[in-house]
């Protein structure tokens, strides 16, 4: 039986992880703060401890494999990778595509330069992360670089806000081109390529994020009306109109990015390596949908993380561009 140790565990990505590797009948310890939730049924051992400081329930064991998702300062990573040393073959770090160096152009693979690793911004420190767990772990250093991540128990707030929204229903903005390609990945589709790919053996940076094209602005937007209700009326408004009016892409309309040298780094990347090592992205009615089944059943207000800013587009603000686009 395989067995794996999961940093974290009971948040988003770390949570996805582990159902995948229970699913799959593996032997699962997490190793979490005790501070975000219960741990996912059919964990083998729950240890709490903390990244930043208590590592004593790390001292003992042996796994197959670790996965990491931390994204505060790289210390943590150096700290935990270093005591598992030796006694795990593979160590997995859930890194993001945010430690290339920008503007790097569409089309844009695992060769493209990066940032400086360390202390500071996000893209520092998950580069901080990668180098930290590579001195570790060498080639066995699984490097997932993962693009915009979406999917249920997400804590971000992406999805969910539009899934909000569009359940309001009435006159929608919604930022064009209508078209326009995105890329993302559902979070079990990340969890279950990184499962895979340590069992494997794989180690270096992968891109992990859907192909150009598998979803587009009006696939996404019409998914989240059709399961929830098909209330919204959508009204369309080009990428100058949205900006004119002072709208933040990305964090006011979360996903959304105007054509230009951010789009083409956020939603036009590369991931042919990551396909052929077996990355298979669902289609998006099936990221929707699951996502607006667990957004009900909590009640619709999902945990926000403390260390990301809400999002989404003031009301005001949405029904004064609307009035002006008629």
């Amino acid at each position: 039986m395989t067995s794996v140790l999961m940093l974290g565990g009971t948040g988003f990505v770390g949570r996805a992880v582990v159902e995948e590797a229970v699913a799959r009948g593996w032997e699962v310890t997490v190793f979490h703060r005790g501070k975000r939730g219960a741990v996912p049924e059919g964990v083998a051992r729950s240890v709490v401890g903390d990244r930043e400081g208590d590592l004593a329930g790390l001292g003992r064991g042996e796994w197959d494999v670790v996965v990491d998702t931390w994204s505060g300062a790289p210390g943590a990573v150096e700290r935990a990778a270093g005591a598992l040393k030796g006694r795990a073959g593979g160590y997995g770090y859930v890194s993001s595509r945010s430690v290339y160096a920008y503007p790097t152009g569409a089309g844009m693979d695992e060769s493209a330069p990066v940032v400086e690793g360390g202390d500071g911004d996000y893209a520092a420190v998950k580069r901080g992360g990668e180098l930290a767990a590579t001195e570790a772990f060498g080639d066995a250093a699984l490097l997932v670089r993962a693009g915009l991540i979406l999917g249920p128990y997400e804590d971000i707030g992406r999805l969910p806000w539009w899934l909000n929204r569009v359940a309001r229903g009435g006159r929608v903005l919604a930022p064009g081109p209508r078209d326009l390609p995105i890329q993302y990945v559902d979070v079990r589709d990340l969890a279950a390529w990184t499962l895979d790919a340590l069992a494997a053996g794989l180690g270096g940076p992968y891109n992990i994020v859907s192909e150009t094209g598998h979803a587009t602005m009006r696939s996404l937007l019409e998914a989240c009306a059709a399961v929830t209700g098909g209330a919204a009326e959508f009204v369309w408004a080009d990428p100058e109109t949205v900006t004119a009016a002072g709208i933040e892409p990305w964090t006011d309309l979360p996903v959304w990015l105007p054509p230009g040298p951010l789009y083409d780094t956020l939603h036009r990347g590369d991931v042919s390596k990551a396909l052929r090592a077996g990355l298979r992205c669902r289609d998006v009615t099936q990221t929707v949908a699951d996502t607006w089944a667990w957004l009900t059943s909590i009640g619709g207000s999902p945990y926000q993380r403390p260390d990301r800013p809400p999002l989404g587009l003031d009301p005001e603000v949405e029904q004064r561009v609307l009035a002006a686009l008629g």
